[in-house]
């Protein structure tokens, strides 16, 4: 079984270092999405539910072009630089996934790619037939 890169123009490019998403049967493994828009190297949101509404979206973004959606994410893991955060992630986590919710885990780390960023999402979907 070979693995298919997926890219979207809607999330943020990075393609010299990691590809968005692969596809490996029915299954899409989401690289850590983070806060920045499509064609930007900026940090966008000041706060951290503008952090993590932006990158559920680019999450979205990905799953889309896969051809699956947010309500095939089985899986999720979310990385905060400051579990004080872990409130209000939930609260706009809650608004992209429906029961069932996806397995995940959390956790908090010292520092993330730029020191703006306060959340990174990775995910895995399935895709279906």
């Amino acid at each position: 079984m070979s693995a298919r890169v997926i890219d979207s123009e809607a999330a943020p490019q990075f393609p010299t270092i990691l590809s968005q998403g692969r596809r490996v049967g029915n299954l899409l493994f989401i690289s850590g999405q983070v806060s920045m828009k499509a064609g930007s190297r900026e940090v966008y949101g000041n706060d951290i539910r503008e952090q993590v509404k932006q990158t559920l979206e680019n999450v979205r973004a990905v799953c889309e072009a896969a051809g699956t959606s947010m309500a095939n994410v089985v899986k999720t893991t979310i990385f905060l630089t400051d579990m004080r955060h872990y409130a209000a992630m939930n609260e706009v986590y809650k608004q992209y996934f429906k029961p069932p919710m996806p397995t995940r885990s959390c956790v908090a780390v010292a520092a993330l790619a730029l020191p703006a960023l306060m959340c990174e999402v990775e995910a895995v979907a399935e895709i279906p037939s």
